[in-house]
């Protein structure tokens, strides 16, 4: 069988896009009325449109990418070095974290509500103390939990890496090239991917909120998982990826169609939900949600296929950098907004200063600071020596290296 074991430029573009998105609803959260750590004083529902655009699949597509990423790691590296490798390169992260970078977050969150009052230095202490010292979790991991997530996920698959892709190599591609064959093989590849998700919806959601709650977190877990393990999967499939290519424009005009369709009815989904009338509306909506995650994920990744599949500067330069960006990007957001709200700016003014303080922050703290100070860079998830970068893979997401024969 063939499979793809050469560069994939395509998804490392995608990966510095779907984190760069991040940067822009995590900013968004602090506009709309949705409950989160510190809100402006311009807070309301004009944004939630785009925002509930957005929240099906942005973070499916990073544990799809990354997946796919861990398949090409393992490969080439065995389970036992993608083990200790992923250990010191995603948990000194979280772990750095924690203690400090979240830390803020909280601060203000607590500040805001009322809860706290004094300075950072004098929170700090207390922040660590791990015990019912405030009505939120501390320490916390807040937006870290994907990081977290997907550390559990490479403990969980990096044992069985070895069988999984010697199947996958092997009769897994043969049935895949099956599957994906021919007008069938276009259903299949439009719908088959997001039956799993449909059926947590029912199964699981209901009883299991998402909390990010690493030990209760069943119904983000099985969603999670299964991106992850679906991108591991069909990573260096020949089949899968020419069939991506094909069914491009239908997936794009669905992902739209449904997109617009999902909007109307959020807009008005509180009536909807609890009028008799529209209730046999409310869980085809609800299915046709997971459909529109996983449309949006196969038009992205297609429309990236085509497109973006070619090096640059840019690109080497971001992949190295939107991992700290990532770490980092929440608390300076949080930071930013909490004082510049307080300045009597209208919205877009306001906006546009947040932004710009944490895209400016992410590149100043990064390129000044943490990957020129070797102690630093593990702790955001980067080799100890500039010099490993060139080679080396970044914690669980760098798709491209420099064997381009089979892994």
């Amino acid at each position: 069988m063939t499979l793809i074991s050469t560069r994939r430029y395509d998804l490392d573009w995608l990966r510095i896009i779907a984190f760069l998105l991040l940067i822009f609803y995590h900013t968004g959260m602090f506009y709309v009325s949705w409950d989160w750590h510190v809100k402006s004083v311009h807070a309301g529902p004009d944004a939630e449109w785009l925002m509930r655009l957005l929240n099906p699949w942005r973070l499916s597509l990073l544990f799809f990418i990354s997946g796919v990423a861990l398949r090409f790691a393992a490969d080439k590296s065995g389970a036992a070095s993608l083990l200790k490798s992923r250990l010191l390169r995603l948990g000194l992260p979280i772990l750095f974290g924690m203690i400090l970078i979240v830390a803020p977050q909280s601060w203000l969150q607590l500040v805001e509500s009322g809860e706290f009052e004094g300075s950072f230095a004098a929170f700090w202490p207390r922040y660590l103390f791990v015990g019912p010292a405030f009505s939120v979790l501390t320490p916390t991991w807040n937006h870290l939990w994907y990081v977290v997530y997907l550390l559990v996920y490479v403990l969980l698959i990096a044992p069985v890496s070895g069988p999984m892709s010697r199947f996958m190599a092997g009769r897994g591609e043969a049935i895949c090239k099956q599957v994906v064959a021919g007008w069938p093989g276009v259903l299949a590849m439009l719908a088959l991917p997001a039956l799993p998700h449909m059926i947590y919806r029912l199964v699981l959601d209901p009883y299991f909120p998402t909390t990010h709650n690493l030990i209760w977190d069943w119904a983000n877990h099985a969603h999670s998982l299964t991106y992850v393990l679906i991108g591991f999967w069909l990573a260096k499939s020949e089949s899968f990826w020419g069939a991506v290519r094909r069914v491009i424009p239908a997936a794009i005009s669905l992902a739209i169609g449904l997109g617009v369709v999902l909007s109307v009815l959020w807009a008005q989904w509180d009536a909807l939900a609890v009028s008799e009338d529209w209730q046999w509306v409310i869980w085809p909506a609800r299915m046709g949600r997971i459909l529109y995650a996983w449309l949006v994920i196969l038009s992205l990744i297609g429309l990236a296929q085509r497109y973006l599949n070619r090096p640059g500067p840019l690109l080497t330069y971001m992949t190295k950098a939107i991992f700290p960006w990532y770490i980092l990007h929440q608390t300076l957001i949080i930071l930013a907004g909490f004082w510049l709200t307080r300045q009597g700016l209208n919205v877009w003014a306001e906006f546009a200063l947040v932004i710009t303080a944490t895209v400016a922050g992410c590149f100043l703290l990064n390129e000044l600071i943490i990957r020129r100070v070797p102690v630093l860079r593990p702790l955001f998830g980067l080799p100890y020596r500039q010099e490993q970068a060139r080679t080396d893979t970044l914690p669980g997401f760098q798709l491209s290296h420099k064997n381009t024969g089979p892994a």
